[in-house]
């Protein structure tokens, strides 16, 4: 992968940022040059308040 001002490299980080709720993007650089770019998503699963409560008590 390229950076000489390439604007593949600009749309590969925005589509890795798009839809992005929870989670990181992380740019890999080496020579000034981007050379990997990762995308890590996290899941939020949200208890039931009902389920939450039997599992505190």
């Amino acid at each position: 992968m390229r950076s000489d001002n390439d604007p593949r490299i600009e749309q590969t980080i925005l589509q890795a940022l798009k839809d992005l709720r929870f989670g990181s993007v992380e740019i890999i650089v080496h020579d000034s040059k981007v050379v990997q770019i990762e995308r890590r998503e996290k899941v939020r699963v949200e208890l039931e308040p009902s389920r939450r409560a039997s599992l505190a008590g």
